[in-house]
């Protein structure tokens, strides 16, 4: 039997990491449950709500006392010692964010679900699919109320009014979802991305694919994108650049784990693209892919808007929370009834260690 604690995220993120239904399935499986006072207040539930389902509802120093596990989404950096000897379950970004792990004792076990291979045993746990789906859709609603147009075209006895451009860059998860909600809310839409294998992906969603050849791919990288050669890059922002000038919104997702965020868009292409336009990057978290965003800032630049947010799944807590709870206990059932599977191995941060490893399946 193990001892599951369940805290409050900071910074006003109104996400929860287990809804009660999943507390539910951990007290079936005999294990102990301490969840924080109010923790799903922000998505409209009550304490009464984990309690019915065997949660023990407490607070915060008391449900760290009592587990051996700890859940939270964002790393409990201002917990440290109340960490030692145990283990943490949640999204941390330990490839980009090591040094916020070094502060961590190796005694603390450190479990980040962003580090799980994309196999198939994984896909009901890939955080990173869940809320990257719902970031390229919350992306493409939050710049529609900032463009200075309507994204579909409209026709009335005054005229017509053309629909929207859309440009995404980057074509995985929240980029595809991007692609998607444009089109449905009747925009023209073309992306980017540097992996050939998008492209069809692209196309079948109704978008133009914009290529450009030359570019390096490798079989291990999990489905992500690589560094490309500084000729691929210089041919890449030309062609980036011209297709930004006549942009109406332009939702950029491009990123490399573990590394910084390509520069996609300059500020001298920025000065060239349409007053009234906006720029919404999911990458600002890593440095962003355009040269004038920062991280969780709404700024305008020669008269357009440039929006750093690659947290837009907190603007939805509800939903962010259905899926990430599904990810969570999947993870939880599997680490506890198989604690030395390799498929959990390859989610342990080493805090001692220059590099994280990620282990395949056996």
């Amino acid at each position: 039997m193990k001892s599951i604690g369940v805290l409050q995220e900071p910074n006003k993120d109104l996400r929860v990491s287990l809804l009660p239904q999943a507390v539910d399935e951990l007290v079936r499986l005999k294990n102990q449950v301490w969840v924080e006072q109010g923790l799903g207040h922000g998505i409209g539930l009550t304490d009464q709500d984990y309690a019915q389902k065997g949660a023990k509802v407490v607070t915060r120093s008391q449900a760290l006392k009592q587990a051996d596990i700890i859940t939270t989404i964002n790393l409990p950096n201002g917990l440290i010692p109340d960490l030692l000897d145990k283990s943490i379950l949640g999204v941390y970004n330990p490839l980009y964010f090591k040094d916020d792990l070094l502060k961590f004792s190796n005694n603390t076990r450190i479990y980040s679900l962003d580090l799980l291979p994309r196999t198939t045993l994984a896909q009901n746990m890939d955080v990173l699919s869940s809320m990257a789906s719902l970031s390229g859709y919350k992306a493409v609603l939050f710049a529609a109320n900032y463009v200075s147009k309507p994204l579909p075209m409209f026709t009335t006895a005054a005229g017509t009014l053309r629909p929207a451009k859309v440009l995404v860059l980057g074509a995985g998860v929240a980029g595809l979802q991007a692609i998607a909600t444009a089109k449905r809310l009747g925009a023209e839409v073309e992306a980017f991305d540097v992996r050939s294998s998008a492209e069809e992906e692209v196309k079948s969603l109704g978008a133009n694919f914009i290529k450009v050849e030359g570019s390096e791919e490798s079989k291990n990288s999990g489905g992500y994108a690589v560094e490309q050669s500084i000729n691929f890059q210089r041919t890449q922002r030309l062609l980036i650049h011209e297709h930004c000038r006549s942009a109406d919104i332009v939702i950029s997702t491009a990123n490399i784990p573990g590394k910084k965020a390509p520069v996609l868009i300059s500020e001298s292409t920025v000065k060239k693209m349409q007053a009234g336009s906006v720029i919404v990057d999911l990458a600002s978290e890593q440095g962003g892919n355009c040269e004038l965003s920062q991280n969780n800032k709404i700024q305008t630049h020669y008269g357009v808007t440039v929006i750093g947010n690659s947290h837009f799944s907190r603007a939805i807590p509800k939903a962010a929370s259905q899926l990430l709870s599904t990810n969570f206990i999947n993870f939880l059932k599997l680490w506890l009834n198989d604690p030395g599977n390799q498929l959990i191995k390859s989610t342990l941060a080493k805090n001692n260690q220059e590099k994280i490893p990620v282990s395949p399946l056996n």
